[in-house]
């Protein structure tokens, strides 16, 4: 499975989306821009996508909710070790009221991997914020298990609001 990822104006993705009534999208939006994301097994139908490999995932997407993508840009070497740090966390998730699902996405042309979470509101996501699961989160995705450099580059939270459809 794969997701795909594109930005624009939210009129113009919501056209996009039109287009394509049997594919599994998703449209969200947030103060800067909106982005549509593309659930599928077969190549992406936007042009020029961001593209990442479902490698784990737990429940449905729905087109309600918030969305939050923890974006975790990381060296060639150290993907294996991301990987495995992730199938020992991601249940911090699933045991919180007001979680919906998971996708930890590996990037196919990027170095920056995504765990998009999808939250019922944003006070499911708040109250997910001051637990402990999340320090316990927080402190495994950052904190490298040697003295070599995990992440390239910072890592960075990104969330976007899935409008109830009329």
């Amino acid at each position: 499975m794969y997701i795909y990822m594109t930005t624009g104006t939210y009129n113009f993705l919501n056209k996009i989306k039109e287009k394509h009534p049997g594919e599994s999208m998703f449209l969200m939006q947030n103060i800067e821009n909106a982005l549509l994301l593309h659930e599928s097994d077969q190549p992406s139908v936007f042009k020029t996508p961001r593209s990442f490999q479902v490698i784990d995932s737990v429940g449905a997407l729905e087109n309600k909710g918030i969305v939050v993508m923890n974006m975790i840009p990381v060296i060639e070497e150290e993907r294996p070790l991301l990987e495995y740090r992730f199938n020992h966390i991601k249940s911090l998730f699933e045991k919180h009221n007001g979680f919906s699902a998971i996708r930890f996405l590996r990037p196919l042309k990027s170095d920056a991997y995504v765990i998009l979470s999808l939250w019922q509101n944003e006070k499911s996501y708040v109250n997910w914020e001051n637990s402990a699961s999340y320090t316990i989160f927080k402190k495994e995705i950052s904190t490298p298990a040697k003295p070599a450099n995990l992440l390239i580059g910072s890592a960075y939270v990104t969330k976007y609001f899935i409008p109830e459809e009329e």
